[in-house]
């Protein structure tokens, strides 16, 4: 029996991961879970799953949730997080919180020498080398919950040790894929969060829209596996069938197939190496039909080219691109910005941001919160 502490559990990936955990009651039970301000999803998921320690970051729904569970460790902030991901009751932490938020509890896991389910691209995006030295030093394994990079770490599990030429990290080209720039340029945000393939958060399917979420996830593919962006290559592929592919020398090609749910990457995750039985739809082969791949369009969609040009520069740019994607995503979920003003923001930042070429924690931390003020200032303008 693993248990399992749950940061982000009312979102996307918390759903999924509770339903994982809902198939296999006797592999796994919840010692904690967290949310932001979604109160009455934390009370339901508190009582269903019997969880001893809840978590709720918003100072405005701390009575409600204390009120709705008695006998239950209501704590409030996210310290209360830090701490409790370390303590001696917990296996496995799910780093599900979306954005920055992440980062410092996601820290206090792996010092503690956790087992860690990663689905936070802003983790490794903002503090990739920190994340993964400290992980080193702590001997706190990462699984990648994304289902790239899990179809990634599953293709080297059969790879006996050779190395990798090339990633192929797929993209699904988001609900934009087949629009002109033209038309892109007026999208609105109800357009936007139409993914053809995924069920995500508002946030993500923004980023999948832009494709700033690839670019997040080339640069966390950097970080997990070991590998410089040039030998990243990101195809376009709209069935999210292949989740993503590795090259070796020889010229081979293994690829991770299957039906677009993130319930199979978080069951890996969770239970390492064993594969559980889940229910769910198969892949039919017999009436899968083609499968097609091309080059993404960088034009179009600017904010990859961002990403790249972020972990070329290194050092602290790349969280300064995280912040600023942050700040621009939130304002143009309130209608605040038009599309193309998203990549505009993140790129006057990077190119306004004081270079630090081997950032501290504190580095880190500081300048988001610098990039941050400085993306509301040009959304402002704008």
């Amino acid at each position: 029996m693993k248990r399992v502490a749950l940061l982000g559990s009312t979102g996307s990936i918390g759903t999924q991961t509770l339903d994982v955990v809902r198939q296999h009651p006797d592999k796994f039970c919840v010692d904690m879970i967290s949310a932001n301000s979604s109160a009455d999803l934390l009370i339901e998921q508190a009582r269903t799953f019997h969880v001893p320690h809840v978590v709720i970051c918003h100072p405005d729904k701390y009575l409600q949730v204390k009120e709705a569970l008695p006998g239950v460790d209501v704590q409030l902030g996210i310290e209360a997080a830090c701490q409790l991901v370390q303590a001696p009751e917990v296996d496995v932490v799910v780093a599900a919180m979306v954005g920055f938020s992440g980062l410092r509890p996601t820290l206090s896991a792996i010092r503690a020498g956790k087992t860690i389910a990663l689905a936070n691209k802003e983790t490794l995006v903002a503090a990739g080398s920190l994340v993964m030295g400290e992980a080193a030093r702590c001997k706190a394994p990462i699984y990648p919950v994304d289902s790239e990079h899990s179809a990634i770490f599953q293709c080297l599990l059969g790879a006996d040790g050779n190395p990798l030429r090339q990633i192929h990290l797929t993209a699904s080209g988001g609900p934009f894929r087949t629009w002109d720039k033209e038309k892109i340029a007026g999208a609105t945000k109800a357009q936007a969060l139409k993914h053809p393939n995924w069920d995500m958060g508002a946030k993500i399917t923004i980023d999948s829209a832009t494709m700033m979420n690839k670019g997040f996830e080339v640069i966390e593919a950097k970080w997990l596996f070991g590998v410089e962006a040039d030998r990243i290559h990101v195809v376009v592929h709209p069935e999210s069938v292949i989740h993503s592919m590795v090259e070796f020398e020889d010229g081979a090609v293994m690829a991770q197939l299957g039906c677009p749910d993130m319930r199979l990457p978080i069951a890996l995750a969770l239970a390492y190496p064993t594969r559980l039985p889940l229910e769910g739809k198969r892949l039919d082969f017999s009436t899968l039909g083609a499968l097609t791949f091309f080059e993404p369009d960088r034009e179009k969609f600017p904010c990859l080219q961002l990403a790249f040009d972020a972990i070329g520069r290194g050092g602290n740019i790349p969280c300064a691109m995280n912040a600023a994607n942050e700040a621009a995503v939130a304002a143009y979920l309130k209608d605040r910005i038009r599309f193309y003003d998203i990549p505009e923001v993140i790129a006057s930042v990077m190119e306004d941001t004081a270079f630090v070429a081997q950032p501290s924690l504190e580095d880190i931390f500081a300048t988001h919160e610098q990039a941050f003020g400085q993306a509301q200032r040009r959304i402002s303008a704008l």
